[in-house]
This record gives C-alpha cells, structure tokens and sequence, in this order.
C-alpha cells in the first residue's frame, strides 16, 4: 500500500503513533486496508454504517 492511508493517501500523522491502523469488518473481522488514525477514526466514529457516511457526504456537498 506504499505505506499510506487506503483513503487519504497520507502517511501517519498522530505523534504518538508511528504506524498505520489495521482497518477491519467488526462484525466479520475481514482485514480492509491500512488507514491513518484520522480515517480509521472517523469510519470508527460512524459505526460503518454506510447510509450514515452517504448522508454525511450529501451533508457536506450541500454545505460547500
């Protein structure tokens, strides 16, 4: 993955950690990608609910 995030393409940024996150499925435990703590943070934050990130995005494309 070229030692980036799957989403935003950034290397880590949190000081006090150095490496990326092994992002996962909670519910299948299925290994997705490597993301940065933001990222793997925010998706953590919306519960993988995907109706809910759609929503977010229309809200901030409505917002711009």
């Amino acid at each position: 993955q070229g030692s980036v995030c799957a989403l935003c393409d950034g290397a880590e940024t949190n000081i006090k950690k150095t490496h990326l996150c092994i992002d996962h499925d909670h519910n299948t435990g299925k290994v997705r990608a490597l993301l940065c703590d933001r990222c793997n943070r925010g998706i953590g934050a919306f519960g993988d609910n995907l109706d809910l990130l759609e929503k977010a995005v229309l809200y901030l494309q409505k917002h711009q």
